[in-house]
C-alpha cells in the first residue's frame, strides 16, 4: 500500500510540534527540582538551548548530520544554509525541510537534557559558548553516524528515535560536565529539597506527551509502524512508572517524583526500540529501565557525584539499557530486523558497538570540551553569585 503523503506530511507536522515541546517540558522538569533561587534560571537554559540550536542546525548543523558521507564520521556541507534543502515533497513522502525541522527539535532536546549536569551553578555566557560547540562536535557526528549514513549505520546498528543519538550522549555528557564544573556549593552537607514537585510533575506530563511525537513520527510516516512507535512508547513509560513506584515504596514511600522519573526512564529506554519490538516487550522494557535506572541513581548518590538531576542515571543509562535490548528484542513481527532471540547475533553485536562508541566519545568530547571553556571563560559562576542564585545573578528576576 503507498503511504498518503499529505496524511504523512501533516503526522510529521504536527510530530515536530510536539517534540518542540519537549524542550519546555526539559525546562518545567528540571526547574521544579532546584531550589526556589534558580527556578527562572533553570528553565531558561532550556529555551536558550532551543532558540541556539535553531540557529546552529539551519546554518550548519543539519548539513554536518545529514549530508552527503564523508569517511562515515560526518556529512558534507551540501546543505549549510539550507541550500538545495527543498519544500517539495520527494519520493519519501515528505518535503525535506520538514525532515530538517523535524531533526531540529531532537537536537535542541538533547542540550536541554544535557543541562542537568550543569544545574544551579552554571555561569551563562560560558553555557551558550558550550552548547554551540557540544552541538556541533559531539551531537552532530553521533547523528551522522547512525541515521546519517555513518560508519555505525554501515555496521547494521540500528536506532530509531534517538536512544543513542539523544539519550546516551546527553546521559553521558551530563556526567562528564558534572564532573568538571564541581558539586554545588553545600552538596552533601544540607539538603537541596526540590522547591516545586508539582512543577515538575507538569513537566513530565509535556514529556509523556511529546514522546508520542518523538517516537511516533520517527516513523516517518502515517502508518503501522507510527502506531507502534506510540503504543510501545506509552506501555513502556507506564510499566517504568509502576516499578520506579514499586521499588522506592518497598524502601519507603512511593512518591509522585519517583513515578515520573520512572516513567521518564522507561521512556528513554523504549526510544532506541520504538519501531522494532512488540507492545508486550515494551512492559519488560519499561519495567527493567525503571528498576536499574533507580539503582543507578542510588548508586550515584552514595558516590557523592553531583550530577544534579539524574540525566546520566535516567537518560544515559536508559538510552544504552534500550539500544542493547534493540538488539536483542527486535523481531520481524514489528519490522524487518531482528535481534538475539530471533538468531541475529549480528544486529545484537552491532547494537553493543555502538552504545559503548557513543557513550565513550559523549563523555570524553564532552570532558575536553567543559575543560576547554572552564579554562578559558570559566564554566561556574562566583561563589557569591551561587549563593544568591542564578535568577537573580544571570537573569536579573526573581520567582516570588
Amino acid at each position: 500500500m503507498v503511504a498518503d503523503s499529505g496524511s504523512t506530511i501533516a503526522w510529521l507536522i504536527t510530530a515536530t510540534a510536539l517534540v518542540m515541546l519537549m524542550t519546555p517540558g526539559v525546562g518545567f522538569f528540571y526547574g521544579g527540582l532546584v531550589r526556589k533561587k534558580n527556578f527562572i534560571s533553570m528553565i531558561s537554559l532550556s529555551f536558550i538551548a532551543f532558540a541556539l540550536v535553531s540557529i546552529q542546525w539551519v546554518l550548519l548543523g543539519y548539513s554536518l548530520a545529514f549530508g552527503n558521507d564523508m569517511g562515515g564520521i560526518l556529512g558534507n556541507l551540501q546543505f549549510v544554509g539550507l541550500n538545495g534543502v527543498s519544500m517539495t515533497a520527494g519520493d519519501a513522502g515528505y518535503p525535506p525541510l520538514l525532515f530538517m525541522i523535524f531533526q531540529l527539535t531532537f537536537a535542541a532536546v538533547t542540550v536541554a537534557i544535557v543541562t542537568s549536569g550543569l544545574a544551579e551553578r552554571v555561569k551563562l555566557s560560558s553555557f551558550i559558548i558550550f552548547s554551540l560547540l557540544w552541538t556541533t562536535l559531539v551531537y552532530d557526528p553521533i547523528a551522522h553516524w547512525v541515521w546519517g549514513g555513518g560508519w555505525l549505520a554501515s555496521i547494521g546498528a540500528i536506532d530509531f528515535a534517538g536512544g543513542m543519538v539523544v539519550h546516551i550522549s546527553a546521559g553521558f555528557a551530563a556526567l562528564a560536565l558534572a564532573l568538571v564544573i564541581g558539586k554545588r556549593a553545600g552538596y552533601g552537607q544540607y539538603t537541596m529539597e526540590p522547591h516545586n514537585i508539582p512543577m515538575t510533575l507538569l513537566g513530565a506530563g509535556l514529556l509523556w506527551f511529546g514522546w508520542f511525537g518523538f517516537n511516533g513520527g520517527s516513523a516517518l510516516a502515517a502508518n503501522g509502524m507510527a502506531v507502534n512507535a506510540i503504543v510501545v512508547t506509552n506501555t513502556a513509560a507506564a510499566a517504568g512508572a509502576l516499578s520506579w513506584m514499586a521499588i522506592s515504596w518497598i524502601k519507603g514511600k512511593p512518591s509522585s517524583l519517583g513515578m515520573v522519573t520512572g516513567a521518564v526512564a522507561g521512556l528513554g529506554t523504549i526510544t532506541p526500540a520504538a519501531g522494532y519490538v512488540t507492545p508486550m516487550t515494551a512492559i519488560l522494557i519499561g519495567a527493567v529501565a525503571g528498576a536499574v535506572c533507580y539503582k543507578v541513581m542510588v548508586w550515584r548518590i552514595k558516590s557523592d557525584w553531583d550530577e544534579s538531576l539524574d540525566a546520566w542515571a535516567v537518560h544515559g543509562i536508559g538510552g544504552f539499557l534500550g539500544t542493547i535490548c534493540t538488539g536483542i528484542f527486535a523481531t520481524t513481527a514489528v519490522c524487518s530486523y531482528s535481534g538475539l532471540l530471533e538468531g541475529n547475533v549480528h544486529q545484537f553485536t552491532a547494537n553493543v558497538i555502538g552504545a559503548v562508541a557513543v557513550t565513550i566519545y559523549a563523555f570524553v568530547v564532552t570532558y575536553v570540551l567543559a575543560v576547554l571553556v572552564d579554562k578559558t571563560l570559566g564554566l561556574r559562576v562566583t561563589e557569591e553569585e551561587e549563593y544568591v542564585g542564578l535568577d537573580l545573578s544571570q537573569h536579573g528576576e526573581s520567582c516570588r
